[in-house]
Parts: C-alpha cells; sequence; structure tokens
C-alpha cells in the first residue's frame, strides 16, 4: 500500500465552491434567489459570480487580497461568497451595525483592496474613509494607499442612483466574463474568508476560515440540522455573522432558494414566510421577541412549520416554548467567530416527542452535542485540563478542537496563541455535560457570580426572569456584597401593560417571584431597570457596561431587596447607540 499515490483523479482540496458549480448542472433552473421582484435560477447565479470574479481580476485583485463589503442580505453580499474566492480573494463581510471607527479599523487590519458599499450605508462608508485618510500621519500618497477601490451595490430590485465613486456593482457584473474559468484552489488550508468578532471590550480581532474549514462545517451544519433537499430558505439571520453560520454555501449544495431579506423586521419575516412557503431560518434570540411582540397588522398565518436554528445567548425554555405554539419548530446551537459559527446543535430525539411540553423546551434549551467536523468536545477544569464528571451539576469551560476552528487571528500570533492550549480551543464559555452527553451553557467565565463560595449561573438566573410575564430582557452580573463579597444584581427591561406602561412592575415584585423560584442564595439583591439593554452590534448584551455599572452599587449587610439610589437617566449610558437602535428595529 506504500506505493499508492494521491493525483488529481483522487484528491481534490475541500472547498465550499463546488456547491456552487455542481449547483449549476444539476440544478440550472431550480430558483436560487429571491429578493421582492428579483429573481434568479442556479445556471443563472453561477455566471453572474463568474462575471464577477472575472471583474475583479480585471481589477488587479490576486491571491489573498482581502475584498471586504458593507451590505444587508440583498443578492450580491450573497453572491460575493463565491465569487471572492472564486477569484482567489478572501471575502471580509462587516458588520453593518459597527460605527465608523471600527469600520476603519477593519479596513486598516485587513489591509482591503476593495469595499464593497450597499447603498444603504454609504454615509457610514464615507466616514470611515474619511477617518481612514485622518489616521495616516505620513504623506499624502501613503495615506491614499490604506484606500480601498470603492464599488457601491445599488438595490437591483428599487436602484436609487446612489454612489460613492465610479464603479457600481451590476456594472461589474454586466462587464465580467460569464465563461471565466474559476482560480484553482490548490490548497485547501489557503484563506476563505476573515470575519472579525465583535470587539466589547478590546479592538476586533480578524479570525480566519480556511477553505476546507468552510466545507466540512457546511456539510456538518446541513447533517445536523437534517436539511432535506430544495429548502425554502429565509435570511433573517445577517450573511455578515460568521459567513451566515455556512448556509450561504450550504443552500447551494441543497439546490435551495435563498429568500434575501435587507431589513429583519416583523412584517418582513411573516411576508416572506407566507409569500413564498419558507422552511428554515437562522437567528439570534433577540429576533424572537420581534416575532413575538408583532402587531396583528405585521403577521401573517404560518401554514406549515418553519424551522428555525438559534444561537447567541441561550434561550429560555419559556421563550422556546412561545415560539413553538406560533408555528416556528427551534432548535438551539451554540458557537463562536472561531469555530466557523455552529460548533454544537441540540441534535433532537425521537423519544423526547412523548414527554410534555415544558420538559421538552427545557431539553431544546441545552446546546447538544458536537457537529460532525469536530473531533472531540469537552467540559475541563482549566487548572488541571481533567474532564468534568457528566452529571449536569459540575461546571468547567468549554473546549474544542476540529477542522471546523479557525486558522488562527490575523496578524495576531499572541491572540492566536493563547486561544489553542494543549492542543484544544479555549472558548471561554462555562458549562456542564449531562449524562446523555449533551452539553449545556452556563455562563461565560468571566460572569460566573461567586456568593460566598456557591458558583451562581447567571444564565440560570436570567431563564427564571425571562419566565416572568412581563420581562422582555434580562441580563444579571454580580455586584459588590459586604458580607457575601459578590451576589447577583439583574438589569431588567419590562414589556409595556395594555396602556403602554411600564412603571407598574416594581423591582419588589421580580425580587419576589425569584424567590418562589430559586434558591434563597440565587434572588438578585438589586433589579436596576432600563428601557433597553446595551448590546453588541451582532445582539449580545454587553454584560461588561452592566458590570462597570453594578459595582457602583452598595448593598447594606442586612439588604436584600432595598432599591439602590436610581441612576441619572441623563447618562451617556442611558443614550440609545445607533447600533442599538437598529436592533430595536430588526
Amino acid at each position: 500500500m506504500d506505493k499508492l499515490v494521491k493525483c488529481d483523479a483522487n484528491y481534490v482540496p475541500l472547498t465550499p465552491l463546488t456547491f456552487l458549480k455542481r449547483a449549476s448542472s444539476v440544478y440550472a433552473n431550480r430558483t436560487s434567489v429571491i429578493y421582492e421582484n428579483t429573481r434568479f435560477t442556479w445556471l443563472q447565479t453561477y455566471e453572474r459570480c463568474c462575471r464577477l470574479a472575472s471583474s475583479l481580476r480585471s481589477l488587479n485583485i490576486v491571491k489573498n487580497d482581502v475584498v471586504s463589503v458593507l451590505a444587508p442580505n440583498v443578492p450580491a453580499m450573497y453572491e460575493m461568497h463565491f465569487a471572492v474566492p472564486m477569484a482567489g480573494a478572501v471575502l471580509n463581510t462587516i458588520n453593518t451595525r459597527l460605527d465608523a471607527k471600527t469600520v476603519a479599523t477593519i479596513l486598516r487590519h485587513s489591509e482591503a483592496k476593495v469595499l464593497f458599499v450597499d447603498c444603504q450605508y454609504v454615509p457610514l462608508a464615507r466616514e470611515a474613509l474619511r477617518m481612514l485618510m485622518g489616521d495616516s500621519h505620513e504623506s499624502i500618497a501613503a495615506a491614499e494607499s490604506l484606500i480601498p477601490l470603492v464599488i457601491v451595490i445599488d438595490d437591483i430590485d428599487s436602484p436609487t442612483g446612489v454612489r460613492l465613486g465610479e464603479l457600481e456593482y451590476e456594472q461589474l457584473v454586466h462587464m465580467g466574463n460569464p465563461r471565466f474559468v474559476p482560480t484553482e484552489i490548490q490548497e485547501e488550508w489557503d484563506p476563505i474568508s476573515l470575519n472579525y468578532t465583535s470587539g466589547t471590550t478590546s479592538e476586533p480581532k480578524g479570525v480566519v476560515y480556511s477553505h476546507r474549514g468552510a466545507y466540512l462545517s457546511t456539510l456538518s451544519l446541513l447533517l445536523g440540522w437534517e436539511m432535506g433537499t430544495e429548502p425554502v430558505y429565509l435570511w433573517s439571520l445577517p450573511m455578515f455573522h460568521c459567513n451566515g453560520w455556512t448556509f450561504t454555501w450550504g443552500i447551494a449544495a441543497r439546490g435551495g432558494t435563498n429568500i434575501c431579506l435587507r431589513n429583519t423586521t416583523a412584517y418582513d419575516v411573516y411576508r416572506n414566510i407566507a409569500s413564498h412557503k419558507v422552511t428554515h431560518m437562522c437567528c439570534a434570540p433577540i429576533v424572537f421577541n420581534i416575532l413575538l411582540e408583532a402587531k396583528p397588522h405585521e403577521r401573517r398565518e404560518i401554514a406549515s412549520p418553519v424551522q428555525i436554528l438559534t444561537g447567541g445567548a441561550p434561550p429560555p425554555a419559556s421563550l422556546l416554548e412561545k415560539m413553538e405554539l406560533l408555528g416556528f419548530h427551534v432548535t438551539h446551537a451554540y458557537g463562536l467567530t472561531e469555530a466557523t459559527g455552529p460548533a454544537l446543535v441540540c441534535e433532537w430525539q425521537a423519544r423526547w416527542n412523548h414527554l410534555p411540553r415544558e420538559r421538552q423546551a427545557g431539553l431544546k434549551a441545552r446546546q447538544g452535542i458536537s457537529i460532525l467536523t469536530l473531533a472531540d468536545v469537552d467540559v475541563k477544569n482549566m487548572e488541571t485540563m481533567a474532564s468534568v464528571p457528566r452529571d449536569g451539576k459540575t461546571m468547567g469551560e468549554i473546549v474544542l478542537r476540529g477542522s471546523s476552528i479557525m486558522k488562527g487571528y490575523l496578524k495576531d500570533p499572541e491572540a492566536t496563541n493563547k486561544a489553542f492550549k494543549n492542543g484544544w480551543f479555549i472558548t471561554g464559555d462555562v458549562g456542564v455535560i449531562h449524562p446523555d452527553g449533551y452539553l449545556e451553557i452556563k455562563d461565560r467565565s468571566k460572569d460566573v457570580i461567586i456568593s460566598g463560595g456557591e458558583n451562581i449561573s447567571s444564565v440560570e438566573l436570567e431563564s427564571v426572569l425571562y419566565r416572568h410575564p412581563r420581562v422582555l430582557e434580562a441580563a444579571v452580573v454580580a455586584m459588590p456584597h459586604p458580607r457575601w463579597g459578590e451576589s447577583p444584581c439583574a438589569f431588567i427591561a419590562v414589556k409595556e401593560n395594555a396602556a403602554g406602561k411600564t412603571e407598574d412592575v416594581k423591582d419588589a415584585d421580580i425580587i419576589s417571584y425569584c424567590r418562589k423560584n430559586l434558591p434563597t442564595y440565587m434572588v438578585p439583591k438589586k433589579v436596576e431597570f432600563l428601557q433597553q439593554l446595551p448590546k453588541t452590534s451582532t445582539g449580545k448584551i454587553q454584560k461588561f457596561q452592566l458590570r462597570a455599572l453594578a459595582k457602583s452599587f452598595r448593598v447594606p449587610e442586612n439588604s436584600t431587596s432595598k432599591k439602590s439610589t436610581p441612576v441619572n437617566k441623563e447618562t451617556p449610558f442611558y443614550q440609545p447607540h445607533e447600533h442599538m437602535l437598529a436592533l430595536s428595529r430588526l
């Protein structure tokens, strides 16, 4: 056997680009993309991607050049997931909810050669480019070298005429060669995309994905979610978020239909589900509230079940139960940018179908088992690197290893080395393993509250708070306590009552509710009400802001429910940032 060698016939580097070429052949006349009144087939999508890749090469884009894009879930954003790597370049999808300074930081760090900008985000891009020019303290020529070539993506369904520079996306597609032969992938370890982390406490880090990792992660998620052929997939999850959890490539692999969505509003989600018989969608738990709180005129009847894959903060069981009653079948996943999106999926077992609905919702709130791409997943004591018992109680840190883990952080060997320890990727998330092998997230390692020697899971406490009928959003962090060292502090956003008021809910109501549903040591010692909780640009609650605020609170030793001094709501903390307003409109 030693004389057997690999050759072009028995070894081809893995890349998700093969999914599109296959779709153009075997699903040629199936609808690939729907965006309002615009439709394409898979053959048309392939030819458009070839044209765009051809035009990028004519603009002197070469192997491993970074091509950035600032756009919502429009057809161009989808096409670039194939066209950019077809030209040999690396795709960098930028979060549209970031501020101009952070966008400029990403463009500078990635050394992007091209920036595609949707017409909706031209003002943001213009400000980011101005900052990028201003950052250079060298010559004008040096400053100009930092500026990528800018290409505007006008709305293909309703053109606006907005421009920033001379080039426009459809112009490049029209000019390109539909018979362009995509750059051959010689090495599957080559980079395919660059995704930046949220950067809530420091500058964002550039996470590099390989062709191999993207290919294997895509297949693993299709299998883990049991996505059959011809899915109708609604893009309620931003494609800039871990390349749409790899479903940008996955829908091509399944010959499905992409329903593109510029704005994730309740009206648009329900309208598209009803119009196109959507079968699948992904979203963060924040979208659940948007759908549940929809006004009567925004709703449409859901004629057949819609499968939802959700990630982010663990959704409370009560929230999952409400979604099921609407007609959405929720599967929970867990992942992070460094793991090419979801790494665990709560794979459903048929025997659970006979359990009470409340028990089913509790099982669905777990993060589950590893996708097939991972070689292993474990929960470990980080001091000894020993695995914790599978008792569903003993907490440790979740660690991963497998082909879907990132190549590393761009230009940051120190952070890369810190993330990889003893052959494992260290997630920074705390969890437990149940006897059946399913993992459940309990917290971020920095969010565990240690009160009088007891470890308190903020996630577990938040889950109880979410079951209160008037709680819209909840976050729990540690605050100083003179006797116990630290104790839980709950920040709450309240649903309006029938009169449109929220003031009728008092901190004593919340604390009393917690006492009935939690051990005494887990009951919050303080409850603070906010109009909305601060969030990152990807919808995660910014607990570091809440922790900073909670540090200023002081509890008398014998106090358990006395309300703290009200915070001055004129301070910047309470001013809705632009990305927070965007989230509220999702």
